[in-house]
């Protein structure tokens, strides 16, 4: 299993490419209002993650999810068996 640690630094590795230089990233930064991202740097950062991870993460996400610690838990969420059955 996946911990919601690597998922982060996973998030972390790639907004360190995208913030300005010297913008401190953690869990809880808004990834639109105080990083700037667009729509597009958003999808890329989503099938970065669906790539990483080998799972899919569903468009209607994007309603929800503003934070890096927010993705990562969507991440830990699709990652996890369904209704406990094993994969």
């Amino acid at each position: 299993m996946t911990s919601q640690e690597k998922i982060l630094e996973n998030i972390f590795a790639y907004l360190n490419r995208l913030a300005p230089p010297g913008t401190p990233i953690h869990p809880d930064i808004d990834l639109i209002q105080e990083l700037g991202l667009d729509s597009i740097k958003v999808m890329d950062l989503l099938m970065e993650m669906e790539d990483e991870f080998d799972i899919s993460i569903p468009l209607n996400v994007l309603t929800d999810v503003r934070t890096p610690a927010q993705l990562a838990h969507t991440v830990i969420a699709l990652l996890e068996p369904a209704d406990g059955l094993v994969r």
